[in-house]
């Protein structure tokens, strides 16, 4: 390693770990949030709502793990709803179809990847901008499973497979462990692996990561089969709960999981991201929603909330670049 793509890598390094205001920011936030519902009301901060709310979270964490790569890296993926229902259809599929359950797992997260590298190289390697392609994957992928169901639910899930997802180890419910084990793994791949500093390279100064050795487009090609496999996941949570695969699932997801990653301290610039910190994201609106739903007020009030969350987060994101 030369001495210009050392320093580099160190610069990025220690940028990624470095312990600022916006980190200490959004814990404090999740912190207010929890105490003033557990004022408003007595049933929040109970064991039973609590596990809910992080089983609810589970989802849109696991998604927006995979986002926080993706705008760590300088790019978006927009294609992520509409990739999780052309997961879950295909994993549906073939466990109706009498396919074991192990095998249609890995056929779903098959998909997920294959999307999410269809979506890569063409940004990659084609030169295609990240939103553009991924806009139109979004309509893609999402009109190949309204095509391959007719745009009817497929119905028939496996018990054991929805007794595995739907379960509990130590009292702690299965997607909630799911979720942590994976950012875990991506924790130690973003602070501990040549991956982790090659994505905030990229996304930070693409020209200088290459001049510096970097990959540019294979670690383009590999945020973007990350992001697919996790809405691929994400996707059989959910159908598990469900007991059904809808072609219509995924809907709008790509918008919570940018809202997580942005809670959590990601630039939509590039370079700068949190796992931690998008996990806290998604717990902060998850904990929201579900203050609010015990509060009795309307869904579309909750749109609002995280509408302006996310334009605070922006906000703050700007201030705190500019400084």
């Amino acid at each position: 390693m030369n001495v210009q793509e050392n320093t580099l890598h160190k610069s990025f390094y220690s940028r990624f770990r470095k312990f600022n205001l916006r980190d200490a920011g959004t814990l404090i936030g999740l912190i207010i949030i929890v105490c003033v519902f557990s004022v408003l009301s007595p049933v929040f901060l109970t064991i039973p709502n609590l596990l809910n709310i992080l089983q609810q979270s589970s989802i849109n964490a696991a998604i927006a793990l995979g986002m926080t790569l993706v705008i760590i890296s300088g790019c978006i993926d927009l294609s992520v709803g509409s990739t999780a229902a052309f997961s879950a259809v295909v994993g549906a599929s073939l466990m109706v179809a009498g396919v074991p359950v192990s095998i249609s797992i890995i056929g779903a997260l098959a998909v997920g990847m294959l999307c999410g590298a269809f979506s890569g190289v063409l940004v990659a390697y084609a030169g295609l901008q990240p939103f553009i392609v991924t806009l139109g994957g979004l309509s893609l992928f999402r009109a190949i499973a309204l095509i391959c169901t007719g745009g009817n639910p497929i119905f028939g899930i496996p018990p054991d497979f929805r007794n595995f997802i739907n379960g509990q180890f130590l009292g702690v419910p299965c997607p909630i462990i799911i979720v942590a084990i994976i950012a875990i793994i991506l924790w130690v791949t973003m602070n501990k692996t040549p991956l982790g500093e090659y994505i905030l390279a990229v996304g930070g100064n693409q020209e200088a990561a290459r001049v510096a050795g970097v990959p540019v487009e294979k670690t383009k090609v590999i945020v973007f089969v990350i992001s697919g496999l996790l809405a691929s996941l994400s996707s059989l949570i959910l159908i598990a709960r469900l007991g059904a695969a809808e072609p219509t699932l995924g809907n709008l997801w790509e918008l919570d999981a940018i809202a997580a990653a942005a809670i959590g301290g990601a630039s939509l610039m590039g370079g700068k991201g949190s796992i931690l910190g998008t996990i806290v994201g998604a717990i902060i609106l998850g904990a929201l929603r579900n203050g609010l739903t015990l509060m009795n007020i309307q869904a579309f009030y909750q749109l609002l909330a995280t509408g302006l969350i996310i334009i605070v987060a922006m906000l703050i994101d700007r201030t705190t670049r500019g400084k």
